[in-house]
């Protein structure tokens, strides 16, 4: 990976430096790329939502990192992303009797002992699904800033709640977290609403791809507009730019998931503040500007 590239997504310091008014990871007032954010990690090179995969993504440079939070039954907060722990532990093998394997339904002690990492590569055997409280001290260890995915908060009432706690107990709700290192996400509106109620200096980005005429709307409870790669073209990005989100500076854009180099040229072409990718290497190394 070029020096070019690797400041598409280490230029963190000259976008958000010391006094700056910022919602998140944006593009590169030097470089004129997008920022390049980790997808559950480095998750092509490593178990997805796992410590490897955030070692990964520091290994490679990258400076932002998405993840997926849920709930266990007796309360923890998990990183971990489908709703059942069936394809990426061996939870089958060690609970038959349990099935479907739903991530509430277990304990944090139980999610504990899962492996979390074999069904990815051997030399990834014993790698656990990390609680939140490990993986923001991970990230803290290597200087690395959290794009959080609130997953399926209908299944959890009051996660919103429970993260913020979290958050709040592990130093993310500083001020050096909150204006620069830290987002939250989700597909769903409400737990937007509810993290902004509850912690308004949070910055907030919207997972999917509102209609252009109801943008005002989510512009006045969040800061970040993510749609799917296969939904955003150009019109759209200057679209959600052309408004302020509810820190009073311009909506920013973030696309996922970008695996590829010639899609990765093409989004970025769009306008597209961020690109997630689970290939941050790849991808920096394509929308590098010279």
């Amino acid at each position: 990976m070029s020096v070019r590239a690797a400041a598409a997504f280490l230029g963190v310091s000259a976008l958000l430096g010391p006094g700056t008014v910022t919602a998140g990871p944006g593009r590169d007032g030097t470089q004129g790329a997008p920022l390049v954010i980790a997808h559950r990690g480095a998750s092509a090179y490593a178990p997805e939502n796992t410590l490897a995969a955030v070692d990964a993504a520091r290994e490679l440079g990258c400076a932002w990192v998405e993840n997926d939070v849920r709930r266990t039954r007796d309360g923890e907060l998990v990183v971990v992303h489908d709703e059942t722990l069936a394809r990426t532990t061996d939870v089958e093998q060690r609970y038959p009797g349990r099935a479907p394997w739903r991530v509430r339904d277990f304990t944090a002690a139980e999610i504990a002992t899962l492996d979390a990492g074999s069904w990815f590569g051997e030399r990834w055997a014993g790698e656990r699904v990390p609680t939140l409280r490990e993986y923001l001290d991970r990230l803290d260890a290597h200087g690395q800033r959290l794009l959080l995915e609130v997953k399926n908060p209908e299944l959890y009432p009051g996660i919103e709640a429970d993260i913020l706690r979290v958050l709040g107990r592990e130093g993310w709700l500083e001020r050096r977290h909150v204006r620069y290192g830290l987002v939250v996400q989700s597909f769903g509106a409400a737990a937007l609403k509810a993290v902004r109620a509850q912690r308004p200096d949070v910055v907030t980005g919207f997972l999917g791809t509102p209609a252009v005429a109801d943008l005002p709307a989510y512009a006045a409870f969040t800061d970040q507009i993510h749609p799917s790669r296969t939904t955003v073209t150009a019109d759209y990005v200057a679209a959600v730019h052309a408004l302020k989100g509810a820190h009073g500076v311009p909506l920013r854009v973030s696309a996922w998931t970008v695996n590829d180099a010639a899609d990765a040229r093409r989004v970025a072409g769009l306008g597209v503040d961020g690109i997630i990718t689970d290939r941050p290497d790849v991808i920096a190394a394509a929308v590098a500007r010279d």
